[in-house]
């Protein structure tokens, strides 16, 4: 337990990635109040929406309206996600905090479905992509490494297939000389285990141990806090989650039971491990509360339904 960081730093992706795998009926004002919501949270960071083809997400088209509306609270940095350069330059106009991101698919057949690109074509694109941050004055930024651990497509993803891709992103930022401020291992569909992620993270340790790790964990079998743990026990000090456990990748091949690890389970998990998070727990629930509010079914957050609890004395 002696890796365990003495800080965690936990980016809330709910309002972004919980809302695009709801049906598209989920009103612009209730995104907005959920984002107030978590905006008095404690939670440092928090993705507000993606910038994407609103034909093919129909539920990020408001996304314009998203930036605008929101109350922007003091610490709290209000983020968001785009797939390319088009997606950038929108990003890059609303106001909201556009870091400066590069990504590919360990899967080849999950980029052919989120991205609609061949890793070859994928790659070409953040070369470009990288040259539009350095043109708008941005430096360096995290690596985002989607079905880092599996694939619902192409089955398991090694050790060796995520380390190549991640060797593609890893050039283009060197190449640019803007080297990643993270390498983001994400896992889309659900498909990490501990041991899995034990290993993963351990060889992107080895093979650049001047990039900090970062993981974007999804519970779709259950093992998404034993994940996080194992992580944690690595000294893994970044990680997304999401409010109440929202979310999914409306790309990923498994509608069942996708959402991420929930914000409020691992802020308690970091409190009882004595790790600092900045999190107002109680604060978070209630968020998660509202988030099953507005979606109208429930959430897969077991803190969220059985709340805190408090031994008597």
């Amino acid at each position: 337990m002696s890796d365990l960081p003495t800080y965690v730093h936990i980016t809330e992706v709910g309002p972004r990635e919980g809302f695009q795998f709801e049906p598209p009926h989920i009103a612009t004002a209730d995104k907005i109040r959920l984002i107030d919501a978590l905006s008095q949270t404690g939670v440092p960071e928090i993705e507000c929406a993606s910038f994407v083809n609103p034909k093919v997400v129909p539920q990020m088209a408001d996304v314009f309206q998203i930036a605008d509306g929101i109350t922007r609270h003091a610490g709290v940095t209000y983020g968001c996600m785009w797939l390319n350069e088009k997606g950038f330059h929108q990003a890059l106009s609303s106001g909201l905090y556009t870091p400066a991101l590069t990504s590919t698919s360990a899967s080849d057949t999950f980029l052919m479905r989120n991205n609609n690109r061949t890793p070859d074509a994928q790659i070409a694109g953040q070369i470009a992509l990288r040259q539009a941050y350095s043109d708008a004055g941005l430096g360096s930024g995290p690596i985002y490494l989607f079905t880092a651990f599996g694939c619902n497509y192409e089955g398991a993803v090694s050790v060796e297939q995520a380390m190549l891709r991640a060797a593609d992103l890893v050039a283009v930022c060197e190449d640019a000389g803007t080297p990643p401020t993270c390498i983001t291992l994400c896992d889309t569909v659900g498909a990490a285990d501990p041991a899995g992620v034990r290993a993963l993270v351990a060889a992107v340790r080895t093979r650049w141990p001047d990039y900090p790790v970062a993981l974007h964990l999804h519970d779709t079998r259950g093992l998404g806090i034993a994940n996080a743990m194992a992580g944690l026990e690595l000294g893994v000090a970044r990680f997304d989650a999401s409010v109440g456990g929202l979310g999914g990748c409306p790309f990923a091949g498994n509608r069942s039971a996708a959402g991420n690890i929930a914000t409020e389970e691992l802020a308690l998990l970091c409190d009882r491990l004595g790790i600092e998070t900045g999190i107002d727990i109680p604060a978070l629930i209630k968020a998660a509360e509202l988030a099953e509010t507005i979606v109208a079914h429930p959430l897969s957050s077991k803190l969220a339904h059985a709340g805190l609890f408090t031994p008597k004395p």
